[in-house]
């Protein structure tokens, strides 16, 4: 997905209102929500032409690049670093397996456990959809600047570090 070169992201400095005000308005929060879900939207559609030829979506790809990043996960260390419901990562995780994209097998230690490994069809979806979330986020950051992606890195860390309970 091209960004265009006649966009530019403003600057903090360039962006009125911004010196010195309050930035934990409710106004403003709602509107920093709804950037984080629109920018979410368009980060995967950056994938969705890669996933889209074998029929999958961001859960599968999620699922994949962790098993990429850690090959012979376990099906339940899977579902902790995923942050998902079993139910829903059975659904993905069968949903892969049936169009060759991983194996499982039992554990070597525990045969009751289940492993779970790419297969070349699996790794090279990765690949694809990796390599397209990739160039976008190099497009935006250099569109932005190394200051605003320092910031933006630091909030989004925050972001996920955070849980529901709070920092």
């Amino acid at each position: 997905m091209a960004v265009n070169p006649k966009h530019t992201l403003p600057r903090p400095a360039e962006t009125p209102g911004l010196e010195g005000r309050l930035y934990l308005r409710e106004d403003e929060l709602d509107r920093a929500a709804e950037l984080v879900f629109r920018a979410a939207r368009q980060f995967w559609r950056a994938a969705e032409g890669p996933l889209a030829d074998q029929e999958l979506g961001p859960a599968h790809y999620r699922a994949l690049a962790a098993v990429r990043r850690e090959e012979g996960l376990s099906v339940k260390t899977l579902q902790i670093r995923l942050g998902v419901r079993k139910q829903s990562l059975q659904r993905v995780l069968n949903e892969l397996e049936a169009a060759h994209m991983l194996a499982r097998a039992p554990g070597q230690r525990d045969r009751r456990e289940r492993l779970v490994t790419l297969t070349e069809a699996g790794r090279e979806a990765e690949r694809a959809a990796s390599a397209a979330l990739r160039e976008r986020l190099a497009q935006v950051f250099r569109l932005a600047g190394a200051d605003a992606v320092a910031g933006a890195r630091a909030v989004l860390a925050a972001l996920a570090e955070t849980g529901e309970e709070g920092p």
